[in-house]
Parts: structure tokens; sequence; C-alpha cells
């Protein structure tokens, strides 16, 4: 249920006739500040007063005298210069509760008009290990993957990875001039991992040159010549690939399965999935015609030897085709919006990138837009870095300073197993009764509590802020966290096993709730926020107002917790009441969590 769209559709009716277009108006509307005032506050009167030439608490009177006359409400107020304070009516809460338990979508409905998106996330460079720079592009992505889905629209998760540009032509390089064979036996992506950041570092002053030709002076001559020499030869080797050489082609498809299975294996352990895999090998042949129709309608011209779009005075062209005739990672996005539209017929196509590629998106959209691929809607879904916690700087992915994925993972699960064994020793000094867990289950349990930390911790910020990657901080129990998180859902499923009570039943049969106290009541209405707090999420894809909302359903839930005995309740039908509200915060929680890509766990 919608509360947010309840309550605009209620509003909507009641402004009608008094102007033209009440929608505007009806929006003007959120959650109370305080509890005491009533649920949520209506601030239209002050913006309506100036038009219709009345005061504010005129305007609101009327308001009120308009809405529908049902079971809703059970106050509304005037307050203020014109405030409307709304609160539902006791029962009709309770009722609600009754409702959203049966099924398994907690009151949720699926999009009447559901839409079909293409998502493009994580696109790692396959040329080397997945590391820190992949973490938020993969998280931010699945996790928008997973939220559209359950709102019950087609989503296409699309894992567009980099196997075919100028990493691979220095892979190619590295490899017939730097390889270390013994080395590339024991781990060939290791090694071809060392090849490519030697490569990156032999590369880049030719390249800063490239970008600024004032760069020169930083650079010793011999060093920059040779590093242009590098630099050239790698392109050759990228150029050969491209052109279908017997020997480069043969070293791809060797380099590819050992890349791709380390890439997998990861994936497989953040639980991130795609319906789609294609790189941009996939998009080559098409190219060459992307070029021509580019031209022949007028949207690309040469330009000092390359073939480029324009996007005028004060922007930088964007280069199709260079003058040595190879193509960019412009062309190879706008082949893939073609095959996407042509295959899929998106309504929306989000990319899932960092803010460094904010105007290569604008850039691509525009030229998409003026090709004729205009019906889609595109969106740049940006983020921020991930910030090394020493230098308080973005770990430094390109030059190899950075620890590999598997690593951060690796000391998350590490971390999250100490943390373990020192909560089990406090709770054991304070006398309370800690589970048994074969060395199997605690193994699931460190791996889901470490690496769910690190994706609530990514998930949790506005995805455009920079953020300090703080093992510590992800893993406590204390403030926002998945580790909070997961063990309210723990203490929440120990009530039924401590009560030998069967949760299903609350699920096929629910009682009668009953919410005589005001935090009873606090926590009801907070269940009903769910999909607001969803909804919110996607309209501009935030996946940080999910974790907003389980922080609140968390707080209430504790509220709740403090005041009211679940099993100990006074009468019986008082404790069945509880022990509902209890199973849908649970079953919140954990839906909450899972949208998030995040596993709970039973016993910890």
């Amino acid at each position: 249920m919608n509360l947010i769209t309840l309550l605009q559709d209620r509003l909507r009716l009641a402004l009608t006739g008094l102007v033209d277009d009440p929608s505007p108006y009806a929006a003007m509307l959120k959650a109370a500040n305080d509890p005491k005032h009533g649920d949520y506050q209506a601030n239209c009167a002050m913006s309506l007063a100036k038009a219709l030439g009345k005061k504010p608490p005129e305007v609101a009177k009327e308001i009120v005298a308009r809405l529908p006359q049902d079971d809703l409400f059970e106050k509304v107020e005037i307050a203020g210069p014109g405030f409307i304070n709304l609160r539902f009516r006791t029962e009709w809460l309770a009722a609600q509760m009754q409702a959203i338990a049966l099924g398994d979508r907690l009151g949720i409905t699926p999009a009447v008009k559901p839409k079909t998106y293409v998502i493009d996330f994580s696109g790692p460079n396959v040329a080397k290990p997945l590391h820190v720079g992949h973490l938020r592009s993969t998280i931010i992505g699945d996790s928008l993957c997973r939220l559209l889905r359950f709102l019950g629209h087609k989503v296409i998760g699309d894992n567009h990875l980099g196997d075919w540009g100028l990493q691979f032509g220095m892979l190619l390089h590295g490899y017939k001039h730097h390889r270390d064979d013994a080395a590339l036996q024991g781990d060939p992506v290791r090694e071809l991992a060392r090849v490519y950041v030697m490569l990156r570092k032999k590369i880049k002053p030719a390249e800063d040159v490239e970008d600024e030709p004032a760069n020169a002076k930083n650079y010793p001559p011999d060093e920059l010549a040779e590093s242009q020499a590098v630099l050239a030869a790698c392109r050759q080797e990228t150029s050969k690939l491209h052109a279908g050489d017997p020997e480069n082609l043969k070293l791809w498809k060797q380099f590819m399965p050992w890349a791709m299975a380390e890439i997998e294996a990861i994936y497989k352990r953040l639980d991130v999935k795609f319906d789609e895999t294609l790189g941009e090998s996939h998009y080559h042949s098409m190219l060459a015609d992307v070029v021509r129709d580019l031209r022949a309608k007028g949207i690309a011209q040469e330009s000092r030897g390359a073939i480029a779009i324009l996007f005028g005075e004060n922007q930088p062209a964007a280069i199709i085709q260079s003058s040595h005739g190879a193509y960019t990672y412009t062309t190879t996005d706008l082949a893939t919006i073609r095959y996407r539209v042509e295959r899929w017929n998106p309504d929306e196509i989000l990319y899932v990138v960092d803010f460094r590629q904010a105007l290569h998106f604008q850039h691509v959209y525009d030229a998409a837009r003026r090709w004729g691929y205009d019906q889609p809607k595109y969106h740049h879904v940006s983020f921020g870095s991930v910030l090394d916690p020493k230098s308080r700087k973005p770990f430094k992915t390109s030059e190899g300073g950075a620890a590999t994925l598997e690593e951060l993972l690796n000391e998350a699960v590490q971390h999250a197993a100490k943390m373990y064994v020192q909560i089990c020793e406090e709770r054991r000094q304070r006398g309370d009764e800690i589970p048994e867990l074969s060395p199997g289950e605690l193994k699931q349990v460190h791996e889901a509590v470490g690496i769910g930390a690190v994706k609530y911790a990514d998930l949790c910020q506005n995805r455009e802020s920079d953020y300090v990657f703080s093992l510590e901080k992800m893993t406590s129990l204390e403030g926002n966290t998945a580790t909070y998180m997961q063990n309210a859902y723990v203490r929440n499923r120990g009530i039924f096993r401590k009560g030998d009570e069967n949760s299903e039943l609350y699920r096929t049969h629910p009682p009668p709730v009953l919410l005589g106290q005001p935090k009873e009541r606090a926590l009801a209405l907070q269940l009903l926020r769910f999909e607001d707090a969803l909804q919110s999420a996607v309209v501009d894809y935030r996946p940080n107002n999910v974790t907003a909302y389980l922080w609140d359903l968390a707080k209430s839930y504790s509220g709740f917790y403090e005041e009211c005995p679940v099993l100990k309740a006074e009468t019986p039908a008082l404790r069945q009441s509880r022990l509902l509200l209890c199973d849908l915060t649970a079953r919140t929680i954990q839906k909450g969590l899972e949208l998030l890509g995040i596993r709970t766990i039973e016993r910890m």
C-alpha cells in the first residue's frame, strides 16, 4: 500500500474545482514531524492562498470540508498558518496489518502500467581482476534491478564488458614482451593484471601529453619518447585484433576464459546476476555501419582527419572514428543503444557509471536522440568514489594500488568472524543463550554479515557522495548498518522460537490487530510506509531511501519491543496481535534487505 498516493488521491479530489490542476498541490504532502500532530501534513493551503485571494487558514478550512467523508481519518486538524494535519483511524491501520500479512508482497501492489528497463551496470574491464572501483556500480545496479522487478517492471540487467579496447592491446603487447611464463602458469589472471598495471604506468606520460600538450614539460624527453612508443605499440596490437589478426584473436580467446572465471566467481559471491553479458567485441562488427549512418544523416562529419559529432561551440567533439581508423567508446555505446532499442524496445535505459563519465554520456544521449533513438529515456545514475581509509582519497585502481574486490570481501568476512566471536563472548558473560552453530553454519553467518556490511554501507550513502571504506563502521551493531538490521531480524525470529510459535499461521490466518499503545500504532504506521520507501527509491534511483526506511522501521520496532511485552502480553489476543506485528517487521526487514541484495540469517 502506498500511503502517499492514497492521501494525494484524497487531496486531489478535495482540490478539484478550486484549481485547474490540483496535482502539484496534492503533492505538497509529507510525513508529520511530530506524531502528536498527526501522521501526515498537507502544506498546499499556503501556496493556494495567493492564487485564490484568500488567507491560508480559510483555504485550509475549505480543503478540509471538501475531503471525502469515509473511515480513513480519525482526525483532520488545521494548525499554524494553514497546515492540514491528517491522522489515520486506528481501526483502519489495524485492518491493514491483517491485510498485508496475507501473501508475500506485504501489501505492495505491482505497477499498473509496467515499464521495460535496461540497466547497464558493473561493466568491468576484463583484462584485470575486479577491484573496489567496480563495487558501487555492481551493488547499486543490482539493487535497482531488484527494486524495479519487485515493483512489477520488466528489467534487463546488462553487463557491458570491456573486452575489446586498448586494454587488450596492452595485454597483447605485454604478453608478447613482458610475460613471466611461470607466473602465468600458476595464476594467469594475476600475471595478466601485473602486465596490465605495468603498461598502464608506462603509457601514462604519453596519454597525459595527448590530453594536454603542455604536460610534456613534466616528463624527461627520453621517458616521454619511450612512453609514446609503447602506447603506439599497444594501439597497433589493438588494431590488429580488430582487423582479425589470427595470432591476436587466438590470444584474446585464450585470455577471456581466464578473466571471466574470476569475475563470475565474485558475482556469485555477491549474489549478483545479469540477464545479458555482452562485451564491446559483440558490437565491433556493427561500428562501421554506425559511422556510415551517422555521416549519411549529417550527425557526424570529418574533423582533423577523424570522424566526429559536434555539440556546439563550448562543447568538445565526440570522436567516433580516429584518424588512424580506430573506433571509440562513443561509437560502441551508440551501437549498443541501437541493439538494445531494437531488441527490447525499452522505456528507459539506466547507466550506473561513476560521475567522471557525465560528459561522455551527455554526448551519447544527445547523439542517440539526433540519430532517431529518442524513444527511451536515458539516465546516467552517477555515483561518487570509495575512499581509502588511510589517505581519504579514492583508491588508485588503475595503477595497481588498490586491493582487489576479492581481497576486500575476504577482509570483510574475516572482520565479521572476529566481531561474531567478540559478541558471543559478551553475551555469554551476560548470561544469554548462544546457539551452537556448525562450522558450515558459522561460515554462512560470517559471509552473510561481512558481505552484507559492505553492500549496506555503500547503499545507505547518497550515491553521489564519496564515502570511506571502514570495516569497523560497516559491521557495527550500533547505528544504521546491515549488521544491526540482520541482528534485529535474528532477535525477532528468536521470539517465535522461544514462544514455540509457528510464524506461518500469522501469514495464513492473521489474528485481529490491537493498537492500543502508541508504540504499537507507530510500528503499524511504519510498516505501511514500506511501499512509499520503495517508490521513492526508484523515482531518482536512490537505494539509500530503502536503507533509511529500514533504519526507521528498526527504531520503531525497538521502541515497541521495549514497551510492549510480546510473549508475556496481558491477554492471549494481545499476544497474538503483537506476534503478528513482530512477524510483519521481520518479513519487511528481510524483504528490504533482499531488495538490496543482502541475505538474512535465522540465527547468529
